[in-house]
């Protein structure tokens, strides 16, 4: 059974206009199919407007489709209340954002203790310890390489490692699939790869990840890229030559090196420093 499954997926705004005038229709998805298996690393690329970010939400259960079926983990939650709706976003989804959303006055630990929290304010569950909240931060927090930086608040730790927060923060509480919304877009080169190659572990570990991106640089890390167009899905295709971000970044760093070593000598741009102006061009 998958772990995503949307079917004829359709989400048409109608937005009323001004006096004497006709309402207008945006049909931002067009009858999207659309499924995942567990393990997969799937990026969703598409221009503005394509409907990537309304995709997102409905997948993220933060908007419910007009039309059509979405499942996950065999739940079909096209048709569930709020309530319904907040459990689905705490235990089956780990949310990645581009901005981190940590909250500036708690710690990396507390942060990610959150969900958790939450969690344990469920109606008819048995509220979880907070030496056990504590316990599983502590893991999580160590997964993704920020066991030293535990006390630490936002303000006191780089983009990269304010993401790492946010990543352990997504998987706590063992979700059924990762939301990514453009990840690293706040980040630098040798961050964005660093990140990159964190959500690889975390795949090759069995995660499922779902990755919102405008890049295709980012995009080959993944194992499938779908394409959005108009608000439909006009591909849908395997990562053939799929690249290791961590191999990118041990060469950005050698690159690196050799620019400093030698003031930026003629032939030594690397592949990484390549991506870095491309995107910053963007």
């Amino acid at each position: 059974m998958p772990v995503i499954e949307l079917r004829g997926i359709k989400r048409i705004y109608r937005m009323e206009g001004r006096q004497n005038e006709s309402a207008v229709v945006v049909r931002a998805l067009c009858g999207v199919d659309f499924s995942a298996e567990a393990g997969e690393f799937v990026s969703v690329m598409g221009s503005s407007g394509s409907g990537k970010s309304t995709l997102m939400n409905i997948l993220g259960c933060l908007d419910k489709p007009s039309e059509g079926t979405y499942k996950l983990d065999g739940i079909e939650t096209s048709k569930s209340d709020a309530d319904a709706f907040a459990y689905i976003r705490n235990r089956k989804i780990g949310f990645v954002f581009q901005s981190f959303n940590l909250l500036a006055r708690t710690t990396a630990l507390e942060n990610v203790e959150l969900p958790l929290f939450y969690r344990g304010r469920e109606k008819g569950r048995k509220r979880q310890s907070a030496q056990s909240r504590k316990e599983r931060a502590v893991i999580a927090l160590r997964e993704v390489g920020l066991e030293k930086r535990m006390d630490h608040f936002p303000s006191q730790l780089s983009g990269g490692q304010q993401q790492r927060v946010a990543i352990a923060r997504a998987t706590v509480n063992d979700p059924s699939f990762i939301l990514a919304d453009e990840p690293t877009g706040n980040l630098d080169t040798g961050m964005t790869l660093e990140i990159m190659g964190l959500f690889q572990e975390l795949n090759a570990g069995g995660k499922t990840i779902v990755m919102v991106t405008h890049e295709p640089e980012l995009a080959s890390y993944t194992k499938r890229i779908i394409t959005l167009r108009d608000g439909e899905l006009v591909s849908d295709k395997p990562v053939t030559e799929r690249r290791s971000a961590l191999d990118d970044l041990a060469r950005w760093k050698r690159d690196h090196a050799l620019l400093a070593g030698e003031g930026q000598a003629p032939g030594l741009l690397g592949a990484a420093e390549k991506y870095a102006a491309k995107k910053a061009s963007l």
